[in-house]
């Protein structure tokens, strides 16, 4: 990724600068950037604003684009290349996502762990999470509601959470570590590792909260039959049950 991911190296930087690289229609290219964009890593896009010679302009979302990320705003005309921008997320969606990301990882350790599930697709939102697994067991639903009940008793414990940088090579070393039915492609030379106190470790590029407690607590929502192997669930925060729908 040609534009430098901030929100790697720091899942709690709310503002932030860099230089503008490029404009294209409404979407300003910066070479440094905090929003998390989409598609990537299966969260939500960020929103907020870019401050330009002191005026605020709403970020409607960060998208990839080829190797790098575009912030659609709301107003192009006062960008241009080589300019110097402030950005700002919109912090209350960010750390939704935030807590929703790191519970899912909490879930996908205990389906993986106890029945060998993988995790095939999903989305997190700031208000819920949906994830699809492939899983193999006769009473899958029990297995979920299972999986929320032991994946609370965790987050309630206070694990730790670490972000840390490996090689391809010395990361896939590690049991257990790709989660996802899709293999890591060749090219990627470095991982991210999110590692959950006694938990979890993945390979994952996304914001997380550095502590389990900050989760509160899951509520499941719904699970689906998507097939044979392919099961659904959508769950939220308990904070957020009375303004959920799925």
């Amino acid at each position: 990724m040609r534009t430098r991911l901030l929100f790697q190296e720091d899942s709690y930087m709310v503002e932030f600068s860099a230089h503008v690289t490029m404009v294209e229609g409404d979407r300003v290219f910066l070479d440094s950037t905090a929003f998390h964009p989409t598609p990537y890593g299966g969260l939500d896009t960020d929103t907020g604003y870019l401050e330009v010679e002191g005026f605020k302009v709403r970020v409607l979302r960060a998208e990839v684009v080829g190797d790098e990320v575009a912030h659609v705003v709301e107003d192009p005309s006062r960008f241009k290349p080589g300019i110097l921008v402030r950005g700002v997320i919109d912090w209350d969606r960010r750390y939704r996502m935030m807590k929703l990301h790191t519970a899912a990882h909490v879930i996908a350790s205990i389906l993986y762990s106890k029945y060998g599930a993988l995790v095939t697709g999903g989305h997190i939102t700031p208000e819920y999470s949906r994830d699809d697994f492939d899983i193999d067991v006769g009473d899958w639903r029990r297995a979920f509601e299972d999986a929320v009940r032991e994946a609370n008793d965790i987050i309630g414990s206070c694990r730790s959470v670490k972000v840390y940088w490996l090689s391809r090579d010395e990361a896939l070393k590690i049991p257990g570590l790709v989660k996802l039915a899709d293999r890591i492609p060749p090219e990627v030379e470095r991982l991210r590792i999110v590692e959950i106190e006694g938990v979890d470790i993945q390979a994952d590029g996304g914001p997380h909260v550095r502590n389990t407690c900050e989760i509160g607590r899951i509520a499941l929502l719904k699970v689906e039959n998507r097939g044979r192997r392919k099961k659904r669930i959508y769950y939220t925060l308990e904070e957020l049950l009375p303004i959920v729908k799925v």
